[in-house]
């Protein structure tokens, strides 16, 4: 019975570890293939997050210890919340330094929005 519980999580801790390299290794494409910062950020921050905070997961399950899934699980977690809160104001920030857009994109919503707050 406990090797089949031992296989089980074996499978799954494979299945989630196979999970966060393929979104670690899109966002890294997407680094490296997008034309400019902005798209660059959004492939780093999101697939990036999703990447890693799965391969942490899977660690902490892989472990089968409670007290360190809980830490892997609050580090999933914290990992969640924070880059694509933390990569949003860096683009603002870029944008704000005088960063342009790529001539690929269709339109620049940012001034638009700031223009409306003055007013």
């Amino acid at each position: 019975m406990e090797a089949q519980v031992n296989a089980a999580v074996a499978l799954v801790v494979a299945l989630i570890i196979v999970v966060g390299a393929a979104f670690s290794l899109l966002a890294a494409l997407g680094i490296v293939r997008f034309p400019d910062l902005y798209t660059r950020m959004h492939a780093a921050s999101k697939a990036g997050t999703i990447g890693s905070g799965l391969l942490l997961l899977a660690a902490g399950l892989h472990s089968l210890d409670g007290a360190i899934f809980v830490r892997a699980l609050a580090g999933f977690v914290f990992f969640i919340l924070t880059a694509p809160i933390s990569a949003h104001l860096l683009a603002k920030a870029a944008h704000q330094a005088g960063y342009r857009l790529t001539k690929l994109s269709v339109i620049d919503q940012l001034p638009q929005k700031e223009e409306a707050r003055r007013l």
